[in-house]
């Protein structure tokens, strides 16, 4: 029966417009529509199917603003029993190493925890680096992105996909793992979901509550920063090339100019 913990972030929506904001350098999480981030609901699925297969237990674990609470109530409407939420506004800018340390304090609340499951990377930041940070942290052995997951007993064992084959890899329990986007296909909160989730707890801790100073934490003491910022240039437009019998000439002489041959 194992008890499993799954990471999930709310994160700006890929098809709305993201920017940093102009006080900070830090993203403006205000100025899109905010989502669960996809690899998480992956993640979520995973940690569903451990548990269906051996009857355990799924706590959601998130760092983030009041209104990441959506996220977590989805994460809840597909199957997970219960969550802690992280709020505190000192977690301003924090970097990843202090999210790390957060995450690892906020999974210190549950009790009895088997198996660590995350998404490879967030698709706001892309760091890749909080599951890794995490395991070093808590001791734990890591086994990252994969695409196929068995637990058996108080063993687990991964296969990750590299551009150089697969890795089969092993180790004991607990563990922190993180997954891929081949892992498996998310499934949708039924109505059923959507109205348990209601009344499924979710405890809401800020930093003090895990034993962290605000001096450790937020923008002020992150080890990198975003000191200067400009948006993307627009496009501009393609150049045209007519064949007048030396199309290929002038193709190759333009890749030449922009060193690609």
């Amino acid at each position: 029966m194992p008890n499993i913990v799954v990471l999930v972030k709310q994160v700006p929506d890929t098809y709305s417009e993201r920017k940093l904001s102009d006080g900070d350098h830090t993203l403006d999480r205000d100025s899109a529509d905010a989502v669960l981030d996809e690899i998480n609901e992956r993640a979520i699925e995973e940690a569903l199917q451990i548990k269906e297969a051996s009857e355990g237990e799924v706590t959601v674990v998130s760092v983030g603003p009041e209104r990441a609470t959506d996220a977590i109530r989805k994460a809840l409407s597909m199957g997970a029993d219960k969550a802690v939420h992280v709020v505190d506004d000192a977690l301003h800018g924090a970097d990843m190493l202090q999210t790390a340390r957060v995450l690892a304090k906020a999974i210190g609340t549950v009790e009895g925890v088997d198996l660590i499951i995350a998404g490879n990377e967030a698709s706001d930041g892309t760091g890749g680096a909080i599951p890794a940070m995490l395991a070093e942290l808590l001791g734990y052995p890591q086994l990252t992105h994969a695409r196929e997951v068995t637990v058996d007993g108080s063993s687990i064992k991964v296969t990750r996909e590299t551009e150089e084959g697969l890795t089969h890899l092993e180790a004991n329990l607990p563990a922190v793992v993180s997954v891929s986007e081949k892992i498996n296909e998310p499934r949708y909160p039924s109505f059923k979901g959507i109205m348990a989730a209601k009344k499924k707890p979710v405890e809401t801790l800020g930093i003090a509550d895990l034993g962290i100073d605000a001096g450790e934490v937020g923008l002020d003491n992150a080890w990198s920063s975003v000191v200067e910022a400009s948006p993307k240039p627009p496009r501009e437009a393609g150049q045209r090339v007519e064949d007048e019998g030396d199309g290929g000439v002038k193709i190759a002489e333009y890749l030449v100019g922009q060193k690609l041959i």
